[in-house]
């Protein structure tokens, strides 16, 4: 393989119901600080249908190149065709690097994706850099986040690699951005396409997204029960915030899947985060270690919490929550009259 016929870097831009996806502008983002290092373009890839209007925004938050592939079969996410239109961009443009974002549709897309174009892919980054040489520094957790892998594809390209949402932070947006808005046809091959979508059924959900969230709320083992997390609830509910998890209540059926803070759950990054009887395993810590300000409370005073926690307290969450829930209460109080 001749790597120097490989240049630019690429971004999946993920859309959902035509509308573009916020890991996607973080994405673009970290690709306009690493391209910038070697003097390469950054190219977003949006595959849809009817999104023209969207078009310009890529380039106001760092795309130097827009490829647009707008296709009925484009508009809603389906493995098949969605991998043959990025398998076909990838031959034609031949890019040096591909970020895709690590969602439920970019665990699906990117390892076919790799598969095909016969190359590999760093699942999960936490951090990426460049190199001088012009290899991307691809860093994720391993062995169970017990350490930090840094992974170069150095003989193969693209060099492609999955990051999760909120882990990267998303650039301003520049309205006096200039850019390249391309189309691209896409020649596809229905004689595979073996799944075909029927309807979409979404569950009404009135909870916030905890990555959006300003302040979380967030119970690990230490609180221990669903009459435990009524008390992180009416705490929340005091301080307008939503209420998260470690792993491990979620394993336990206590709270779903979508409000788990951790490795394998979402990387946040609110203002303020109260960590309420969770130990502080480095998995649980990679996804919340950016917060502005994090607020620990545990009964054991060696939890490793303490050395990520801004203000730690001593204490059972148990006994202590309600405490602070009935002075914030007495202090807004006060405030309101």
């Amino acid at each position: 393989m001749e790597l120097s016929n490989y240049k630019d870097i690429f971004v999946f831009v993920e859309q959902r119901d035509r509308e573009i996806q916020n890991v996607s502008y973080e994405l673009i983002s970290k690709a306009r600080e690493l391209a910038e290092k070697n003097n390469e373009q950054v190219v977003a890839v949006l595959l849809g249908y009817q999104m023209d209007a969207q078009l310009e925004t890529l380039i106001h938050y760092g795309a130097d190149r827009v490829l647009y592939a707008s296709n009925s079969e484009l508009d809603q996410y389906q493995t098949e065709p969605y991998a043959q239109a990025f398998t076909q961009i990838v031959n034609t443009y031949k890019p040096a690097v591909v970020l895709i974002g690590a969602t439920t549709i970019g665990r699906d897309l990117a390892p076919r994706l790799s598969a095909r174009i016969k190359t590999g892919l760093t699942a999960d980054c936490t951090s990426l850099e460049m190199s001088d040489e012009g290899d991307l520094l691809m860093t994720r957790p391993a062995f169970g986040g017990n350490l930090m892998a840094t992974i170069m594809c150095k003989e193969h390209r693209p060099q492609m690699s999955t990051v999760r949402p909120g882990v990267m932070i998303k650039g301003e947006k520049d309205k006096t951005r200039t850019g390249v808005i391309e189309s691209v046809e896409i020649q596809f091959d229905p004689s595979k396409f073996k799944v075909k979508l029927l309807e979409t059924v979404k569950e009404a959900k009135k909870l916030v997204d905890i990555t959006k969230a300003k302040v979380l709320v967030s119970g690990g083992r230490g609180v221990g029960t669903t009459e435990g997390f009524e008390q992180l609830y009416a705490l929340a509910d005091t301080l307008g915030a939503e209420v998260s998890s470690s792993r491990a209540m979620v394993d336990a059926g206590v709270i779903s899947h979508d409000r788990q803070v951790g490795q394998t759950g979402k990387t946040v990054r609110p203002d303020l985060y109260f960590a309420m009887g969770i130990s502080g395993a480095v998995q649980h810590v990679a996804g919340m270690e950016e917060s502005d300000y994090i607020i620990a409370i545990n009964k054991d005073s060696d939890a490793p919490i303490f050395q990520t926690a801004d203000l730690g307290i001593v204490g059972d969450v148990n006994k202590i929550v309600p405490l602070l829930n009935e002075a914030l209460k007495k202090e807004r109080a006060k405030r309101s009259e």
